[in-house]
């Protein structure tokens, strides 16, 4: 089982940056994706950005161009740089790995448990 642990949300004016990081820790054979989601209250989990065990990315129209996602793989960790973070981003961010647990075994998924990002006009 893979555990997933956020950091990094927080308050944030109009036009700055914050740094999210997802660190994942467990046994596992392999971590395949790794991702962002945002939820607003009520609604489902959208996709910010995902990033591939090879590196490969891929992100939200929204996002793109602000937003970089990177991986760590000596600390398993992910991290979503935010740039130019506008109102409409103010959402609890979610990190998200699909991953298999052993070889030979298909794909499970977990769920952090979220960090707020607030971002004031």
């Amino acid at each position: 089982q893979v555990q997933l642990v956020e950091s990094g949300g927080g308050l944030v004016q109009a036009g700055g940056s914050l740094r999210l990081a997802c660190a994942a820790s467990g046994r596992t054979f392999r971590i395949n994706t790794i991702g962002w989601y945002r939820q607003v209250p009520g609604k489902q989990r959208d996709l910010v950005a995902v990033i591939s065990s090879g590196g490969s990315t891929n992100y939200a129209d929204s996002v793109k161009g602000r937003f970089t996602i990177s991986r760590d793989n000596a600390r398993d960790t992910v991290y979503l740089h935010m740039n130019s973070l506008k109102p409409e981003g103010t959402d609890v961010y979610y990190c998200n790995a699909n991953y298999i647990k052993v070889y030979g075994q298909g794909p499970s998924v977990t769920w952090g448990q979220g960090t707020q990002v607030t971002v004031s006009s």
